[in-house]
């Protein structure tokens, strides 16, 4: 049998590929959504309550010369998440890579302390809103014979620390879900794949190293990361760029995990 020749995914594409980044206002998305334009791909930024920052990345992808929109929704809510999507494929013509990014900390509680809303709330944005969005994204990519669904994860599911149980629980479903859509749409050219983030300059970053290890800069933990430096925004967004590209052709249902090794 022989096997389908790679698709011609880059900047010399005669259709520019479409990329959904939600939670694309700032840190990790935010990086993300600038390096795929660097590729070559139109973006669309999903954005929940900063809309100047949104706005302000979507300026920053059309420096880059590509197409750029924002778009508020909740991702835990299916329907704003149904006309988000409607709304892409309605401006841009088509969506070809969803990047399920946006994401929250839980509060650090033990499970005997853990309020149930939170653990509601949190699940619903890691588990529930990948699921929704991949769901909505699916047929379009079918219709295009080829497709990218991206999973950021978390390191946090190597081996579950004390007091983050939604958090950990979360980034397990999320990742779950990627094996299984792996699996079930390699068929139809779609690829899924895993990035599990570490310790990443962030805000989110920057919170759990005050409440970790107590240090009021994320980069006093530099020296000792195993390189000599905490992850980067930039290093997510080259992998994920990386995953989307024909050098990954044969890439799907991976988890990378960066940390550096530890």
């Amino acid at each position: 049998m022989t096997s389908p020749a790679p698709t011609t995914s880059g900047a010399a594409s005669a259709t520019p590929r479409v990329a959904l980044v939600t939670g694309a206002s700032r840190g990790i998305g935010r990086q993300i959504a600038l390096t795929l334009a660097d590729a070559g791909i139109d973006v669309a930024i999903n954005y929940h309550r900063n809309q100047d920052a949104a706005e302000a990345v979507a300026e920053a992808v059309r420096a880059k010369g590509r197409r750029a929109r924002t778009y508020s929704a909740a991702v835990e809510d299916f329907d704003a998440d149904a006309a988000m999507i409607e709304a892409i494929v309605r401006d841009f013509g088509s969506l070809d890579i969803l990047v399920s990014n946006a994401g929250i900390a839980s509060r650090g509680q033990k499970v005997a302390d853990t309020d149930p809303r939170e653990l509601e709330r949190v699940l619903r944005i890691h588990a529930f809103a990948p699921h929704y969005l991949a769901r909505l994204a699916i047929p379009h990519m079918r219709a295009r014979g080829q497709g990218h669904i991206i999973i950021i994860s978390s390191v946090a599911t190597l081996q579950p620390a004390a007091n983050g149980a939604p958090y950990s629980m979360g980034k397990a479903a999320a990742e779950a879900l990627a094996q299984t859509l792996a699996r079930e749409e390699h068929a139809h050219g779609i690829r899924t794949n895993i990035v599990a983030p570490g310790l990443t300059v962030t805000d989110m970053g920057e919170r759990l190293s005050k409440a970790r290890w107590g240090v009021a800069d994320i980069h006093e933990l530099d020296a000792k990361a195993p390189f000599g430096r905490v992850g980067t925004p930039q290093d997510i967004a080259n992998v994920v760029a990386f995953l989307v590209s024909d050098q990954a052709f044969y890439v799907n249902g991976q988890k990378i995990n960066l940390n550096g090794g530890v």
